[in-house]
């Protein structure tokens, strides 16, 4: 075997390892992603001799309410989509205006990137729910959505029992323990816009009045929309080893077969 054949078998043998650590390096690194918020626990265990430490961040449970169309819908409905919610009041005369028009502006800023045919949002869902459902009725909500072109299928109005609502904003999305003013559990009025993972955690709060927070809830989204779900194993998960390998097995057999017939092609010359 001559020399320039000798280096390009070598150069076939590393393509194989290096495209190995680049893919392993990615499939295993999420860069500056939303931080998570509410542990629920702890869990340590020890892996290859190291203590390791493993969180459990708290889950949004389910709830069942009304939308601006009267349809009974639940966040299970919403199985596997990144979910923006705040608390609004159709009555109010102050924060909630500007903060439907802001929750508008990113909702119509989000679509499903095709570039013909539908564009509808199908990874994003909006969350507006009533904190005086008592006086919001379904027709109140649908004035509201008229009133503002809320489409119904990436965006619902929110109204049904106060007691479960209020349980919901204080104790699954724990608005009194982020608002800086403090929430009176007796008017939950708030206002943050609270971003939640398709894993139904909470990934960012954010001030839905306020230009330069609402960047960084864009911002916050688009990385959320590329994280690796550590739910869902990886095409490549624990194949990565054996496709190396397999590699440089088929690499090392193309080399000993160019070598055995160099060899034979010397000995009958």
């Amino acid at each position: 075997m001559n020399k320039k054949a000798l280096i390009a078998v070598l150069i076939a043998l590393m393509i194989p390892l290096v495209s190995y650590f680049i893919v392993k390096t990615k499939s295993e690194t999420n860069i500056h992603m939303p931080r998570h918020y509410l542990p629920d626990s702890i869990i340590s265990n020890t892996e290859k001799g190291k203590r390791v430490s493993d969180t459990i961040w708290h889950t949004v449970s389910n709830i069942a309410l009304t939308n601006q169309d009267g349809k009974h819908v639940t966040w299970d409905s919403l199985k596997g989509k990144i979910v923006i919610a705040d608390f609004f009041f159709t009555r109010c005369p102050t924060i909630c205006p500007g903060m439907t028009e802001n929750m508008k502006r990113l909702a119509n800023s989000i679509h499903n990137g095709k570039r013909v045919g539908d564009k509808t949002n199908k990874l994003v869902h909006f969350l507006s729910i009533s904190i005086d459902p008592e006086r919001d009725s379904v027709e109140r909500l649908k004035y509201w959505a008229n009133r503002y072109q809320i489409n119904p299928e990436t965006w619902w109005l929110l109204t049904g029992d106060r007691k479960q609502i209020y349980n919901f904003a204080l104790n699954e999305i724990k608005l009194q323990l982020i608002d800086g003013e403090g929430v009176d559990t007796n008017f939950v009025h708030s206002d943050k816009f609270v971003l939640i993972d398709s894993n139904r955690h909470v990934r960012g709060y954010y001030d839905g009045l306020d230009t330069a927070d609402l960047a960084n809830l864009s911002k916050d989204l688009v990385m959320l929309t590329m994280e690796k779900d550590p739910n869902k194993k990886s095409f490549f998960a624990g194949k990565l080893e054996i496709m190396a390998v397999s590699f440089l097995v088929a690499i090392l057999g193309v080399f000993l077969l160019l070598y055995f017939l160099n060899k034979k092609k010397t000995n009958n010359a």
